[in-house]
């Protein structure tokens, strides 16, 4: 597995886990870290296919 397809899980395994530490905060003292989490899955998913494509071609 290469280093970008292993960091999506580590990715969501950490913003899951700071995303529950925020739940015994008050609604006003929240982060959005859920949404920040999302996006780098997001990028990170971008990331991946740009590079197989890229390897699978080359």
């Amino acid at each position: 597995m290469c280093m970008i397809c292993a960091a999506i899980p580590a990715a969501a395994a950490t913003g899951a886990r700071l995303s529950a530490a925020q739940l015994s905060k008050p609604v006003e003292e929240r982060k959005p870290v859920a949404k920040v989490t999302g996006g780098v899955i997001v990028l990170l998913v971008a990331a991946s296919v740009v590079y197989h494509t890229l390897a699978w071609r080359g």
